[in-house]
């Protein structure tokens, strides 16, 4: 459809990641399992969070809040996009796309902004480890986790009122969701301001807490070189291991797509990128998180016993 024909959609179709029915099946039998092991995962980490009184600490509330923004942004994409697996004719209302942009949207937001607040919180416990429960304190934590809440719904709030403002040519996304640079796409008008938009939220919401992290970590590793023994400095990094992996995996792609110009990534790499962060990051969050962590999997151990106890 030309981009002369302005039209009002009342439901966009997504093209999906095949066409082919063979296909389709094999990824909703693969990503079927990705979403139940994301699902699960998270929520073994909040309940585990909640249940032992050992990881009543910053560093875990952190931990539980950004599980649970994993469990909003999963389920934001992921169940339409298993529907779709197995559905010929595969469409969405306006309304669903405008609520699905809006929550996965906030909820990406959030979690850079929250992986900032987490390296913060690193560098308090390394860098001032006797003063740590003083500085982090609850209201702190409480205070950063809601503005960080709050900072990725204003964004997105935004981002989303000045998309869906805007007059559509077609209907069909080439995508598996409504993602922002393929709805941007489908715009009849010049959308330079919604690029820019685009660039100035990118600033904020990546390069902001992108650079928060690389500060903090510069401080970490500063001071973890001034240990001297070897013992603690691995102890020291240990705390920040999974953390640093996750940072490295969220801001690493984030950067590579959304700070370019709008229009240079292609629509593959926008999929793949959708797919990391909607499947593949909040699926390896709980695990990374697990398996590089004794304290929890040490909350585990405790859990199972008890749990064995009841039974018997």
């Amino acid at each position: 459809m030309g981009k002369e024909n302005k039209t009002w959609v009342s439901e966009f179709l997504l093209l999906g990641l095949s066409s082919d029915w063979g296909t389709q099946v094999s990824l909703f039998v693969v990503f079927l399992a990705m979403y139940l092991l994301t699902i699960l995962g998270n929520l073994l980490i909040i309940l585990l969070i909640a249940l032992d009184s050992r990881l009543h600490t910053p560093m875990y509330f952190f931990l539980s809040i950004l599980s649970l923004v994993d469990i909003f942004y999963t389920n934001s994409t992921v169940p339409q996009m298993l529907i779709h697996f197995l559905s010929a004719w595969k469409s969405i209302s306006f309304h669903r796309c405008v609520l699905q942009l809006y929550v996965s949207l906030a909820m990406g937001s959030t979690e850079f902004f929250l992986l900032g607040a987490m390296a913060y919180d690193r560098y308090v416990a390394v860098c001032h480890p006797l003063h740590y429960m003083v500085i982090m304190h609850g209201g702190l934590c409480l205070g950063l986790a809601s503005a960080c809440l709050a900072a990725g719904l204003t964004n997105s709030l935004m981002q989303t009122l000045m998309i869906f403002r805007l007059p559509f040519c077609g209907k069909v996304i080439n995508h598996f969701a409504c993602e922002m640079l393929a709805v941007l796409r489908l715009a009849c008008v010049d959308i330079s301001l919604n690029k820019a938009m685009v660039a100035i939220s990118g600033f904020l919401v990546i390069m902001l807490p992108c650079i928060l992290v690389l500060f903090s970590y510069a401080h970490i590793v500063a001071a973890i070189l001034r240990i001297r023994s070897s013992h603690g400095r691995r102890k020291a990094f240990g705390t920040c291991a999974s953390h640093l992996t996750v940072v490295s995996m969220c801001f690493g792609t984030a950067i590579f797509t959304y700070m370019r110009p709008v229009g240079r990534s292609s629509a593959g790499q926008e999929k793949m990128v959708a797919l990391f962060y909607a499947v593949v990051t909040p699926m390896l969050n709980p695990l990374i998180y697990s398996l590089r962590n004794n304290d929890v999997i040490g909350a585990l151990k405790r859990a199972l016993e008890k749990l064995k106890e009841k039974n018997r």
